[in-house]
């Protein structure tokens, strides 16, 4: 494993963790309040036949920041685009979780998709946010009073808040742990409590003002879509709506899986990724062989 760092143009120091040294290059970007470590569990599996990064987006990963630039989703789709540049990752699989999977389609709305080899997609929606005509956001009713509320709570109590909104959700499994304040809980309230909330709560409040629907039809690389069957905040339906609106994604739900279906069954997960990112590669591979034998014809 290697600890490296960029500077984005704002001065802000960001932290990325390589692991692997050959083979194609695979990007992770992990969900809200999350990390690096969200994508421990499938590090040693892929790093003997990938070049692996993930990252800490800014606000997050508990490092104190040089800037008090927020953590927007436009501001992180910029600072993947300096990540790209800083370390040659022009055509790697993009993998984003939650806020991940936002940041990227945030980052092909504004920047679009020429550096972008593959991506995929993990249990998002792209707007958080129901109301009457769009009822595939969180729990699938989720409107503007609900999410005002949500925000109060964050501020009166913000680790609590975070544990609740995965818990009185859609997957009655999480509901029970969190009742019985499992270790798994109790674990993750630890590390929720040991972060600023401010940075963070600044974050949620932009990402639930997006709505990237429109991206979707203008994405033209091959994408995997990987939603759980119980996920937390989203209803199936949400993943059918969000293939059908991408052209060519291809689609696995993961049946008994939450909202983090890669940590839940990592097997199944590096499975289907090494194989998509390998077949990506080979199409790339062969896309730019048949240019050159072209290009010497001609």
């Amino acid at each position: 494993m290697h600890a490296l760092t960029f500077t984005a143009d704002d001065g802000e120091l960001l932290r990325v963790w390589r692991h692997g040294e050959s083979g194609s290059a695979i990007v992770f970007l992990h969900g809200w309040t999350a990390s690096h470590l969200e994508w421990s569990p499938l590090i040693h599996d892929l790093a003997p036949h990938f070049r692996l990064y993930r990252w800490d987006a800014r606000a997050h990963g508990g490092h104190a920041p040089r800037t008090t630039t927020e953590a927007t989703a436009r501001r992180m789709a910029r600072d993947l685009d300096q990540m790209i540049e800083a370390f040659d990752l022009a055509g790697a699989c993009f993998v984003g979780h939650s806020m991940g999977a936002l940041t990227l389609w945030q980052y092909l709305r504004d920047f679009g998709s020429a550096r972008i080899g593959a991506l995929c997609l993990i249990d998002q929606s792209p707007k958080l946010i129901t109301d009457s005509e769009w009822k595939l956001g969180i729990y699938g009713d989720f409107d503007a009073a609900r999410s005002a509320r949500f925000l109060a709570e964050l501020r009166e109590d913000f680790a609590e808040s975070v544990l609740r909104l995965a818990a009185q959700g859609l997957n009655d499994a999480a509901r029970e742990g969190y009742a019985a304040n499992s270790r798994g809980w109790q674990r993750v309230r630890k590390a929720l409590h040991a972060l600023d909330p401010e940075p963070l709560i600044a974050c949620w409040q932009d990402l639930v003002r997006l709505d990237l629907r429109e991206v979707l039809p203008a994405i033209d690389r091959p994408c995997l879509l990987v939603y759980g069957g119980h996920s937390n905040f989203y209803p199936v339906e949400t993943a059918y709506w969000v293939q059908r609106h991408t052209p060519g994604a291809r689609l696995s739900i993961h049946e008994q899986g939450n909202h983090a279906p890669h940590q839940m069954d990592p097997k199944r997960f590096v499975a289907e990724l090494a194989a998509f990112a390998a077949e990506c590669r080979a199409r790339q591979a062969a896309v730019v062989g048949s240019a050159v034998v072209e290009s010497r014809s001609a």
